[in-house]
């Protein structure tokens, strides 16, 4: 039995060895990849031009392989080909060297500011780098590299790419590779030495350049010339005199003391630092040879100031503090917050005194005791007056964020008529400015507004805007805020008590297209008008013989009849409306009850017999009925004459006004309105809720003409609405005959319900469309319950319009074209972003990220424009070399100095660097001078060089020998060095004939 089962388990027990290991797995993830990039064979390029790394596209593309459980990233970076349509591919050359091996002598774009830097040392257009994954430890042993290196060459001798293979090997800090190209019968290998200090030996260029003979071991003597481009790069930290140029305070000011002056109505703007960190200066030996220079550990032809090629990069200051910045996000932090105006305060302003003490038993009590009441004490302005107090005396003067005196010249600022003494009390204080005229800015500027949904650039709300803006950076933050906003609620309180209009604001109702917070403050105005007119027009003039004549005679003298006939309904409307405004309300009474005056019994005896006539029919003319008398006209309408009585001139009445409204109330209006459904019970109820101000004309044109028909009215009001055509009589004699149109005729047509409806009263005795007073007193609770992060939202529009008109008035002083760019970028998106009413806060941050950057590039330019004396300049073409110069540093990463040391540039920089040392050498004395080391100092005389050291040196080496044999092909030898203070590497490609060796 045992024997009959040992043949199985053998059976069981064979190893299939043609199952692929994890390598060969590894290797042909690698093939596929480069299969998929098509970056297999050879492909034909064109040599490169000057400057093309840095102008061109660089592309990449990233695949994720593993070898076992060890991830990997494939990266393929690129060069962008610019492929002419009409252009025909060449077709690639038998036995062409690889496109890397050429680009290796290509001198065109050494030292790219901008690019890998694997294209920096080795001048590579196309190469792939595989890398550890992200969560993977780095490749130090060196078997591993090798087993990487030796699947990198099969994975490119089985696809025959040309293309170079890079492997990252050690820390990813290190910057370490090693890799290899493969072509027909050639063989580039890269590699790569990385050391933490400069050897002594080799810290010139003499000694690289015996590492580099001894690395290519040329068979041939004498060697081939050596091909050397040399960079030195020196910095300069120290400015000096050359300070940034941020306007000095003004102390004179009120909130002065602070940098870059604080103004009321101007934000500032500037940087609180420098925001130019360093000025990296490269000076350049593009070709030189190996018997033209000397550079030894002895003595060194590299002088900075004959070097043929300077260029010059700035470093930035990582997010310098910035004022305008600071402003838009600490405001902006303020829409975060949740605390109510009692919760950030503490104890309400408006408690009682010694309510604490109040006996609740004793409250019913003081229902039936007997008390005097003072009619006068109990206005609106009296308890504002002892809310002032009592907010006085609640808040210490040491907790006011804002001082009496800073807190008046706000509210003076904000309400520059209060500076001046009326004249009257009763009276608006003169210089109140309703904004009419715009100010003298250009009309893009100005309207933009309009985009931004914010507020003109001249109003009230734009300077409230700024001035919490100022409160809640430089006066105690959100508490001055609330202070500040308390004081001027307080303020709207009493100017609608007094019947003073608030300034900075538009006459009219209120603008749409402006913020919610506008159209209330214009809302208010509105109320003022309204209650200014009613007041007025209630005072006895000795002229006067009644409330009514007055207001009939004031507007008598305007005449719009023909606009009546000529213009459709809601035109003539309009016309209508503008005709009379201000005027219908001058006669009312100054009840604030829904009617102002009773009907008397005479009154009710002539409605009885208007009824009567309706009932009856029309009267005829020679019938002695009694009419009505007329009130409340405006002026004859010019040409009508009424149907019923001929020889009656038909009179346009003096009208109500439509209440003005806020978009809140319209969308509270239109909510109202859709629930009540699409029912014919609820259109007839949405029909008559619409028809408040039509029912209120019938009435005001009933009163105005009496013995008047639909007719009449329809005629005036809505002219298209009235058919007339010529028919001829009975005698044959042409006449003209109307009649109402047939939208008029449908049965239950609501025109024809509101004319039986409506009795015969003038607008002084009708209920008011727009009651001011409750209007008046929304507005003000709305405002007084606005929390802090409530009003940041609403006047935030502002705050940014603000901003932009800001960064656009200080870029027209230097004129950047870039800057002027991003600016219409930033007026574009904000207007998408604001314009709705909720809008996207992270959206609202990134705006204001936007304008930070805008203005951290103004103050880079203002910077340089500085250290380089621009403004100081008195050569006109030498100073536009200078402006382009200094324009060109803020948008490219590197900039060529013309004319090197020698140019107009060249010489600032040079006298920048010189300046610098001796500021350096004066340091170093001082501090000789307090150690006692004279002896030092006389050992080390002789003048102090312009130049620091360089803080880094770049040195490339190439040349074209045949490798390994004598009798091998030429090929392409580099060598990159980078040398440091405390970093040095040497990067080398060195290619080799594997046909003939």
């Amino acid at each position: 039995m045992a024997a009959d089962s040992d043949p199985e388990s053998d059976v069981f027990e064979i190893t299939d060895f043609t199952t692929a290991s994890e390598w060969e797995r590894f290797v042909s993830k690698v093939e596929e990849v480069l299969n998929d990039w098509k970056l297999i064979g050879s492909s034909v390029h064109k040599p490169l031009e000057k400057g093309e790394y840095n102008s061109g596209i660089w592309e990449e593309k990233t695949e994720e392989i593993s070898f076992a459980d060890y991830k990997f990233t494939v990266t393929h970076h690129y060069l962008k080909k610019e492929s002419p349509d009409g252009e025909e591919k060449e077709e690639p050359e038998e036995d062409a060297f690889p496109a890397a091996m050429q680009d290796l002598l290509c001198m065109n774009n050494d030292f790219p500011p901008r690019a890998h830097c694997l294209v920096r040392w080795y001048g590579v257009r196309e190469f792939v780098i595989i890398s550890p994954g992200a969560n993977n430890d780095a490749i130090i042993s060196e078997s591993k590299c090798n087993l990487l290196l030796s699947s990198v060459s099969v994975a490119l001798g089985n696809t025959g790419s040309q293309v170079p293979l890079f492997v990252q090997i050690q820390q990813k800090w290190r910057r370490m590779y090693a890799g290899e190209c493969q072509g027909p019968g050639v063989r580039t290998d890269f590699e790569m030495v990385h050391l933490r200090k400069v050897p002594n030996q080799y810290n010139h260029l003499s000694g690289l350049l015996d590492i580099f003979k001894s690395k290519i071991g040329c068979p041939l003597t004498p060697i081939p010339p050596i091909n050397i481009a040399i960079r030195f790069t020196y910095i300069l930290q120290d400015w000096q005199q050359y300070s940034w140029p941020q306007q000095p305070p003004d102390f004179d000011a009120l909130l002065g003391g602070e940098v870059g002056g604080v103004e009321f109505g101007k934000l500032p703007f500037g940087a609180c630092e420098d925001p130019i960190s360093e000025l990296h200066l490269a000076t350049t030996w593009p070709h030189l040879t190996e018997g033209i220079i000397v550079d030894n550990d002895v003595y060194s032809d590299l002088d900075p100031v004959q070097a043929p090629h300077w260029s010059v990069r700035v470093r930035k200051a990582d997010n310098p503090q910035c004022l305008l910045g600071d402003f838009l996000s600490e405001f902006f932090k303020l829409c975060c917050r949740k605390e109510s105006t009692e919760e950030i305060l503490g104890r309400s302003p408006l408690e009682e005194e010694g309510k604490e003490n109040v006996d609740i038993s004793q409250a019913l009590s003081k229902l039936t005791e007997p008390t005097t009441v003072q009619i006068h004490k109990l206005s609106v302005s009296s308890m504002v007056h002892s809310a002032r107090k009592r907010m006085c005396r609640h808040r210490r003067v040491e907790e006011s964020p804002l001082s009496n005196e800073v807190l008046n010249s706000i509210l003076l600022y904000l309400f520059p008529d209060a500076a001046e003494k009326p004249s009257n009390g009763s009276e608006a204080k003169p210089g109140t400015s309703n904004v009419n005229s715009p100010p003298e800015k250009e009309p893009e500027n100005y309207n933009l507004y309009n985009q931004f949904k914010s507020s003109p650039a001249d109003s009230i709300t734009y300077k409230l805007s700024l001035c919490l803006c100022m409160v809640n950076f430089y006066h105690g933050g959100v508490k001055g805020v609330v202070q500040l906003w308390q004081e001027f609620v307080l303020e709207m309180r009493y100017r609608w008590e007094n019947n003073y209009l608030v300034p900075g604001l538009a006459s009219g109702p209120p603008d749409l297209r402006c913020c919610l917070l506008h159209q209330k403050l214009q809302m208010l105005n509105c109320c003022i008008e309204r209650k200014k007119a009613r007041d007025n027009g209630k005072r006895p003039s000795p002229s006067d013989s009644s409330a009514g004549s007055v207001g009939e005679r004031k507007v008598s003298g305007s005449d719009n009849g023909k606009a009546a006939q000529n213009s459709s309904g809601t035109e003539d409307r309009r016309e209508r409306g503008e005709a009379n405004q201000g005027k219908s309300w001058e006669s009312w009474s100054d009840s604030e009850e829904e009617f102002f005056e009773c009907l008397s019994d005479t009154e009710e005896l002539k409605e009885n017999a208007q009824d009567n006539e309706k009932k009856e029919g029309p009267p005829k003319e020679n019938k002695d009925t009694p009419r009505l008398k007329a009130e409340g006209r405006l002026h004859p309408h010019g040409k009508l004459t009424l149907l019923h009585y001929i020889q009656e001139p038909l009179y346009i009445p003096v009208t109500q006004e439509p209440a003005p409204m806020t978009e809140d109330l319209l969308e509270e209006q239109s909510e109202v309105l859709a629930k009540l459904g699409t029912s014919a019970e609820g259109a007839h109820l949405r029909a008559r809720m619409q028809s408040a101000c039509l029912l209120s004309d019938m009435e005001s044109f009933k009163a105005a003409n009496p013995g008047c028909c639909l007719e009449d009215f329809v005629r005036w009001y809505s002219p298209r609405d009235y058919v007339e055509e010529e028919v001829l009589d009975e005698k044959g004699n042409t006449i003209t005959k109307g009649e109402l149109s047939a939208r008029m005729k449908i049965p239950g047509n609501m025109w024809v319900e509101a004319w039986e409806t409506a009795k015969p009263a003038p607008a002084r005795r009708q209920r008011r469309l727009f009651d001011d007073t409750r209007e008046a007193e929304k507005v003000l609770h709305y405002l007084a319950v606005q929390k802090p992060a409530d009003l940041t939202r609403h006047l935030l529009p502002c705050i940014i319009h603000a901003a932009i008109l800001k960064e656009k008035e200080e870029e027209s002083t230097e004129d950047i074209a870039s800057v002027r760019k991003v600016i219409s970028q930033i007026i574009s998106n904000a207007s998408k972003i604001l314009r709705y009413p909720n809008p996207d806060y992270k959206k609202l941050e990134e705006i204001i990220n936007q304008i930070m950057a805008v203005e951290t590039i103004i103050a880079r330019a203002r910077s340089l424009k500085a250290k380089f004396g621009i403004s100081k300049c008195e050569n006109i073409d030498e100073r536009e070399d200078l402006e382009r110069f200094v324009n060109s540093l803020l948008e490219e990463p590197e900039v060529s100095v013309v004319g090197a040391g020698r140019g107009p540039a060249g010489s600032i920089i040079h006298n920048l660097f010189v300046t610098a040392q001796r500021a350096a050498l004066m340091t170093l004395d001082e501090e000789s001078v307090k150690s006692g080391s004279q002896e030092e100092r006389r050992q080390n005389p002789g003048a102090v060089s312009d130049f620091p050291p360089p803080a880094g040196r770049e040195i490339i080496l190439r040349t074209v020998v045949p490798r390994p044999a004598p009798y091998s092909k030429p090929l392409s030898q580099r060598m990159f060095c980078v040398l440091m203070k405390e970093d040095f590497r040497l990067a080398g490609a060195f290619s080799s004939d594997t046909s003939f060796f």
